[in-house]
């Protein structure tokens, strides 16, 4: 049976209200929503089913905390963002317990990524902002950045304080102020947002709180006549919502969506080092990943040899409680979404791809939480479902090439576009071949992830970029003065 959490681990409390103006304030709506333990299907926690009067509420906080904010000067905005990444690295066992006990990530890769993670992304928008470009001469004109306004940030589960952090942290740097609507699967980290931003001294109202169904509190920022841009990390579905309602009011929107990503392994590479890392990409977080690289295409002639390497590495891949130091995955969510993979690994096996590891059925001698067995299909064609629909577990297909041309165009047979990668024994080959991937980032020869470098989508994963320069650039405007 899993446990709840290691001695001297604990989530923390359930928030007492809305965060609204600098303070914690009763919600205006009656209900409540039971954040679940992923691992022991018991109430966690409970959170505000906040209603459109929230929303309404820290709106209005925000807007009238707009004037003000945006005139500190940038490197004091700076420096407080640099203060949230300290204070946020103090509480990275706090965080880490968190995401694993809402959504089933392992803990040693909780306590690395996602209390890590929301770190680095303060530190490197503190570090961009203090050399950003402010201000620049452009002949006899001169081109300000100013901030776009209150900011609406609707955020997954997935990864629950690095989401808030990828927009929070540019968006207060960049001078505008926030509403960050938290998935209600996964909010409980945002009680540690809020206890940081009230520990560094942000003003009331820059940054507020709501939580609630997407349906109704996001709806309501999307609509809000006081909301300059919303910022969405979430479903394509989502995604397309948000656009339509924003679409009224003429807001600046920038989505952050799906993925079917790519691993390209050329004929040149190690399979014996690259198979490995390549179900790392796929399995990390149970496969709760955007950016997750689903599907490996690989040399025909190499197929029967890597299909033996992904085997024999998806046995190190132990599926139980989180908090094991010998498990590498966890459950999944929620009921919902184990059965939504359950049901793509069903798929699979109707559309023909040969079953290489795991399969439909629990895990054994886990009788309780969302658990799901990492899987891997081989012989998949790219038209098949399991190699064209965003499945959002540990679901790996492998799918076969003829030469570097027809993986390319198996890599780009997509609807999405937001990661891939590319392992060849020649660095220039690789990085000439992630060229010709229409993806927003390429990882080559396992190249490691950088909080300053833009992380963003082309095609149906959204548009817009987020981290470093480029996701404060997101938060602003640009005006002329002519002179």
């Amino acid at each position: 049976m899993p446990t709840d959490s290691p001695p001297g681990r604990r989530a923390p409390a359930s928030p007492p209200g809305q965060f609204i103006d600098g303070r914690w304030t009763a919600s205006t709506a009656s209900g409540f929503i039971d954040v679940i333990n992923a691992s022991t299907e018991e109430i966690l926690g409970r959170v505000p089913d906040g209603g459109p009067e929230d929303a309404d509420r820290a709106v209005r906080a925000a807007a009238v905390a707009f004037p003000a904010w945006a005139s500190v000067p940038p490197l004091d905005r700076a420096t407080l963002v640099g203060q949230i990444a300290a204070r946020l690295e103090l509480r990275r066992e706090t965080i880490a317990t968190t995401v694993s006990q809402e959504i089933g990530t392992a803990y040693e890769y909780s306590l690395g990524t996602q209390a890590g993670l929301p770190v680095s992304d303060a530190a490197s928008t503190a570090a961009a902002a203090r050399s950003f470009a402010w201000e620049e001469p452009v002949g006899p004109s001169l081109v300000v950045h100013e901030p776009v306004g209150v900011v609406g940030a609707i955020t997954p589960w997935n990864y629950p304080l690095h989401q808030m952090m990828a927009k929070v942290a540019p968006a207060l740097a960049a001078g505008c102020t926030v509403v960050v609507k938290p998935s209600g699967l996964a909010p409980l980290t945002a009680v540690v947002l809020a206890e940081v931003l009230d520990e560094v001294g942000l003003p009331p109202g820059a940054c507020n709180i709501v939580t609630g169904a997407g349906a109704v509190v996001g709806e309501a920022l999307a609509t809000h006549p006081l909301v300059d841009m919303i910022s969405l990390t979430g479903s394509t579905r989502a995604g397309t919502r948000v656009m339509q309602l924003a679409a009224e009011s003429i807001k600046r929107v920038a989505l952050e969506l799906g993925g079917k990503s790519a691993t390209i392994v050329l004929d040149d590479a190690d399979l014996d080092a690259v198979v490995p890392q390549a179900l790392a990409g796929c399995f990390r977080n149970s496969g709760q990943n955007c950016s997750a690289l689903t599907r490996l295409l690989v040399p025909a002639a190499e197929l029967g040899r890597v299909e033996e390497l992904a085997a024999a590495s998806a046995a190190a891949w132990t599926v139980g409680d989180p908090f094991d130091p010998a498990v590498r995955v966890g459950p999944l969510v929620s009921a919902d979404q184990r059965d939504v993979v359950q049901g793509y690994i069903r798929i699979g096996l109707e559309e023909g791809g040969r079953l290489i590891a795991g399969g439909p059925d629990r895990p054994a001698g886990l009788e309780r939480g969302f658990f799901v067995r990492p899987t891997i299909f081989s012989g998949v064609e790219s038209r098949m479902r399991i190699a064209q629909e965003e499945i959002f577990g540990p679901v790996l297909a492998i799918l076969p090439y003829a030469d570097e041309d027809d993986a390319v165009r198996i890599a780009n047979d997509s609807v999405y576009g937001l990661s891939g990668a590319v392992w060849s024994a020649d660095p220039g080959r690789a990085e000439r071949v992630a060229r010709r991937i229409r993806t927003g980032r390429v990882m080559i020869n396992g190249g490691a992830f950088n909080s300053a470098a833009p992380f963003g989508g082309y095609k149906r994963s959204g548009f817009g970029r987020e981290l470093g320069r480029f996701g404060i650039e997101e938060y602003l405007e640009v005006k002329t003065l002519q002179r």
